[in-house]
């Protein structure tokens, strides 16, 4: 079987109306409040601040919901894999019935919106399970399981799905939700224009002065003043407040293959084994499901896609038969040490600068309450849960020790190791057609890749955000930095932050 016949790129994305293109700011412009990202967060929070009659100004990179948000699994859930015990663990049995008190209140937002905005998005109620085959595991699900039914939510503990092959065990959450996720966005981006709000696509922001107003810079030379600001940029491009530290980058792989309506295990599911396999299906068409399989989550730049691409593929084949592949594609998303994203004010100075990031993978839930919460914030209410999710908590780096250790040792690695005279050992000529690798010329690291045609293509290997060396995705074409997660296209331009400049290009 050939598993990478399918084609590279998101059905998401693919099978979503165009839309009408957004205009790029090409002028200065003043505003209540500038919204940064034009993903589920980001949106999220335009829309319940336009509701409020505020003054917004959405400001993207891309194109809106392109990003990280179009090309997600698109499960919509109160339950995140094991982080019920977890949070108990660390933070107290309030804290984790906040999260899903927080949590399930997202659900339902997304429900009423799709119902009061009549929006075609393939909504559909399932129930959600974290499984385990592995019967080691036995004992944490039942605890994960115990301990979301202390929160307050409907959890059980079951050992049967309807999966084609036999669990250990499961958390079973009933009630859930799935949907097409640009859609759904493309449609409260449509009522977010007719609120009266300004969208601006291709609109990348390179510049930050907290105040009162802030002030913002485009790359294209404009100024945005508002009286406030959120970055909803998924990992944040302004940190001077240093969250870069408590928040790892991870991408994941997913494989989309039309199986036969009666194979539909009718439900979604994830478990931790296999560094994460993740199942869910979606409408399709002559009365087929599209399966969607995700997994094989990994540091950006750790290299051997192709061969985490076959693997994912293998266990979606073992496990559900013969499967014709009709896409692939990559996610990313960012770890918090606690398990909790970090929602609220930017530690910093400023008190009208917010944040919304570290969603760990459950960005769908987490963005929807974040627009609840910073519009609460913004606007002056009291949130129950405002302090589960402050950035400012650092009361819990203690107990969150271990994880904030061992990221910041891997950084520590790049830092360090990255700008050691040590020489590569590859050079120029080693690199195939379709290839990059990093190089030392005229005493300077470059990331080099030579394209199909033999072509060459040179940029500077230090990420243009704090300066870790890049290494090349040659599955995705993407130079990628291992610290943070920022991506480049081969010619150096921004693909994803938190860099906002690109690296600059070298000759060899």
């Amino acid at each position: 079987m050939n598993t990478f016949a399918a084609e590279q790129g998101s059905y998401w994305i693919e099978t979503a109306p165009q839309g009408d293109p957004h205009p790029s700011l090409d002028r200065d412009l003043t505003v209540d409040v500038a919204v940064i990202g034009a993903g589920i967060a980001g949106l999220s929070t335009a829309w319940e601040l336009a509701r409020t009659g505020r003054g917004v100004a959405l400001l993207e990179a891309g194109r809106v919901a392109a990003g990280v948000t179009g090309h997600t699994t698109a499960k919509l859930t109160v339950l995140h894999t094991l982080v019920y015990e977890r949070l108990r663990r660390i933070r107290g049995p309030e804290a984790a019935q906040l999260y899903a008190q927080s949590q399930t209140e997202a659900v339902r937002r997304a429900a009423e919106l799709v119902e009061e905005l009549g929006i075609d998005c393939d909504w559909e109620e399932r129930a959600a399970y974290t499984y385990a085959e592995d019967t080691a595991l036995v004992g944490e699900l039942m605890a994960e399981a115990e301990a979301a039914r202390a929160a307050g939510l409907p959890a059980d503990y079951v050992t049967g799905t309807q999966l084609p092959f036999p669990v250990a065990g499961a958390v079973r959450v009933a009630e859930q939700a799935q949907f097409h996720p640009r859609k759904y966005l493309l449609a409260l981006a449509d009522d977010l224009h007719r609120r009266g709000a300004l969208i601006y696509e291709h609109t990348r922001v390179v510049g930050l002065k907290e105040g009162e107003p802030c002030r913002l810079t485009t790359e294209g030379g404009a100024t945005v003043t508002a009286d406030d600001v959120v970055v909803a940029t998924h990992y944040p491009i302004f940190d001077r407040a240093l969250l870069f530290t408590r928040l790892s980058p991870r991408r994941e792989l997913v494989w989309a293959a039309p199986i036969p309506s009666e194979l539909d295990p009718q439900g979604m599911f994830i478990t931790p084994e296999q560094r994460t396999r993740s199942v869910r299906t979606a409408p399709y068409d002559d009365g087929q499901r599209l399966l969607i399989v995700t997994g094989e989550h990994f540091t950006p730049g750790a290299g051997h896609v192709d061969r985490r691409f076959e693997r994912l593929a293998d266990w979606a084949v073992e496990h559900f038969g013969k499967l014709d592949f009709t896409h692939r594609w990559a996610t990313q998303d960012n770890d918090s040490t606690d398990s909790v994203p970090l929602v609220g004010p930017l530690p910093t100075a400023s008190r009208h600068t917010y944040v919304a990031t570290g969603f760990g993978g459950w960005g769908l839930s987490s963005g929807i309450m974040a627009g609840r919460l910073l519009t609460d914030l913004i606007s002056g209410r009291k949130c129950r849960w405002s302090g589960l999710y402050d950035p400012r908590r650092l009361g819990t780096v203690i107990r969150e020790a271990p994880a904030f250790l061992r990221h910041q040792a891997q950084v520590a690695r790049h830092f360090v190791g990255d700008r050691l005279p040590s020489v590569p050992s590859v050079s120029v000529d080693d690199i195939a057609r379709g290839d990059g690798a990093v190089v030392l010329a005229g005493g300077h690291h470059c990331a080099v890749h030579r394209d199909e045609d033999g072509e060459l293509h040179a940029v500077a290997a230090r990420c243009s955000h704090l300066g870790c060396l890049v290494a090349f995705n040659r599955t995705e074409r993407t130079w990628e930095c291992p610290c943070h997660g920022s991506r480049f296209d081969p010619d150096g331009n921004v693909l994803q932050g938190p860099a906002t400049g690109p690296l600059e290009r070298r000759n060899v």
